[in-house]
Parts: structure tokens; C-alpha cells; sequence
């Protein structure tokens, strides 16, 4: 009888329906003839580059409107020392340095959906690029495919002077966090964002040094951290319509968890640069196919997964106790 091969569907539906080890030899173990030799290969040998994606998405999103967000997130390799592509950098989940593998993503959202329409892998020492050059390269790819949102959102590490200028030179219009110490000028006097008087909810109109006038607002947390808020669409005026379009942000925090505890993003056990890249990007069509389900039948990503162990813990109860 011939081998069963390995392919982007059958490993995809894998990621989905398995809960946590996420191996050829446990993919060979729940289909019918596939050998986990064929499950290395498939990853060793397809190619899929980030863009296409886009090829499994463009028909969920509407690039004229909803809101375009960029974060980075660290894919957790503590004990895969050999792995081509981790490298020692931050993770915000550990709140400290880890071996992981970097990721840059752009998704898109409109208040009811979640979706990653493109993403790079951070490889300084292998491209020479920096998180600000994938930065601007997936806005360049966005801008090519028509994007042109309400807002793009991000933190302040993207925040950069060169940043600025490239969206504004664009046309489009930005939210974005600014580093406390950000030079401005009020009142033609200079002095660092973080001196600057703003009351409670006030928007105020300032001169950002090397770029131009943005509106600014300074968010407090209940634990008494500030963030200080800035948008070159010197329309938004009012504080509460200013911080509600950047809350929009936290939707790729979300993205992040979800991807990580619904498709084993972080658990493809080759150290092998690409297998990694081929596991990643069967794993951003895993969470589109959830992220489908959940839009068109309202259930959650979590209650996805927890359903096929509620389906196989019920067939085993009665199996059991037949």
C-alpha cells in the first residue's frame, strides 16, 4: 500500500486538532498510512514565503476601512538550543531575554474580526534588516494591495522619526505610543512629552521635533502608569474617540496569545530553519481556518479546541464503560 504524504491541509487541521505535542510522529499516529519520515520531509522541502498568506485572507478583510496594527511577538525556544532560527532577544510574555524566534505582524481588524495579513521573520544577522525595516516593508506590501485603514496602530518601539514620515508621506493616518522622553515644542518652548501639562482627558496640539504638529493625550492606569498617546490627524480632538480607536491595538495582543496556545506555533520540535518557517506558516492558516469559524458561527478560538477534546473524551468515556 502506498504512503499517505503529507500537505498544508492535513498538517494545518493537525496544529488544530492536536492539544499539545505537536510532532511528526504523532501526526503519523493519527492518520492512516503516513510515516513521520513524510511528515519531515513535507516540512524540510515545501516553501511557503509570508506574502502568500494573503492569498488565504484577502477575501476576509475590507482594505478601505477597520484599523491596520503592527506588533512584534517571541516565539518561546528555551530548550531548542540548536534551532536555526532562534537567536537570545526580549519577550514581553517572560519580561526578560529568551531564545525565540521573532516575528513582525500586520493585522487587520474592524471591531468584529481578527485577521493577520501578513508577517516577517526577524533574521538581523542573516538580512541586515531591522524590526523598523520589516516594518516598513509590510506597509509598503499593505499599501500595494490597497490598504488604506481608519488608523494604523502600533507602540512606540515603531515609533521612530522615519517611521512617522513614511505613513505620513503616505497618506495615511496613524495612533501610536511616544517614549516619555520624545522632544516637542508647546508654546514654542522645547522640553521632553513627559513635562508636558495636560488635564485630565485633554487633547493637546503639539510640534513634534522633526516631523510636524500631532495631537497628543496622556492615558493614566489605575496603577498610575502613564502612556502618552500621539496622532497626526489633528481632527481627533475629543480623548475618549483618540484612546477608544488605539484600544484597538490590544486586539493583536489577543492575536498573539491565540496563535500560541491554539496551534503550537512555539512547539515544531526541528531545529531546522526551514522546517521552522514551513511549521509557522501552517500555523498562521491553522488560526485563519479558527478565526473563520469564530466569525461565521460565534464560537471562540478556545472553545474550538476544547470542543475536539470534549468530542474524544466522550467517545472514550463510552468506550470504557461499554
Amino acid at each position: 500500500m502506498q504512503k499517505q504524504k503529507c500537505s498544508l491541509s492535513i498538517y494545518s487541521s493537525f496544529l488544530i486538532g492536536n492539544q499539545n505535542r505537536y510532532s511528526g510522529v504523532e501526526l503519523s499516529k493519527v492518520t492512516d498510512n503516513m510515516a513521520h519520515d513524510a511528515v519531515s520531509r513535507w516540512l524540510s522541502k515545501f516553501t511557503f514565503q509570508p506574502q502568500e498568506l494573503w492569498n488565504q485572507v484577502k477575501d476576509l478583510v475590507i482594505p478601505n476601512s477597520g484599523y491596520l496594527v503592527v506588533d512584534d511577538t517571541t516565539l518561546n525556544k528555551r530548550y531548542s538550543r540548536e534551532n536555526e532560527l532562534a537567536k537570545l532577544q526580549y519577550s514581553g510574555d517572560e519580561h526578560g531575554l529568551v531564545n525565540g524566534i521573532n516575528l513582525v505582524n500586520l493585522l487587520w481588524t474592524n471591531l468584529e474580526k481578527c485577521v493577520p495579513v501578513d508577517y516577517r521573520i526577524y533574521q538581523k544577522e542573516i538580512d541586515g534588516k531591522t524590526k523598523n525595516d520589516l516594518f516598513i516593508e509590510l506597509l509598503k506590501k499593505a499599501l500595494k494591495r490597497g490598504f488604506s485603514p481608519l488608523y494604523l496602530l502600533f507602540d512606540s518601539w515603531y515609533s521612530s522619526m522615519e517611521n512617522l514620515k513614511f505613513i505620513q508621506s503616505n497618506g495615511l493616518k496613524f495612533i501610536c505610543n511616544l517614549k516619555s522622553n520624545r522632544i516637542i515644542s508647546c508654546n514654542r518652548i522645547q522640553m521632553s512629552i513627559s513635562d508636558l501639562k495636560l488635564a485630565n482627558k485633554q487633547v493637546g496640539k503639539v510640534w513634534l521635533k522633526g516631523f510636524g504638529h500631532i495631537l497628543v493625550c496622556k492615558v493614566v492606569a489605575i496603577n498610575g502608569d502613564i502612556t502618552y498617546l500621539a496622532t497626526n490627524d489633528l481632527s481627533l480632538t475629543d480623548y475618549n474617540e483618540f484612546t477608544g480607536h488605539f484600544e484597538q491595538r490590544w486586539n493583536i495582543e489577543e492575536f498573539h496569545r491565540g496563535i500560541k496556545q491554539t496551534t503550537g506555533i512555539e512547539k515544531c520540535y526541528s531545529i531546522k530553519a526551514h522546517s521552522q518557517k514551513t511549521h509557522i506558516f501552517a500555523a498562521y492558516l491553522s488560526f485563519v481556518r479558527l478565526e473563520i469559524v469564530r466569525i461565521t458561527e460565534h464560537i471562540s478560538w478556545y472553545e474550538q479546541k476544547s470542543s475536539i477534546t470534549r468530542f474524544a473524551t466522550a467517545n472514550y468515556i463510552n468506550y470504557a464503560n461499554a
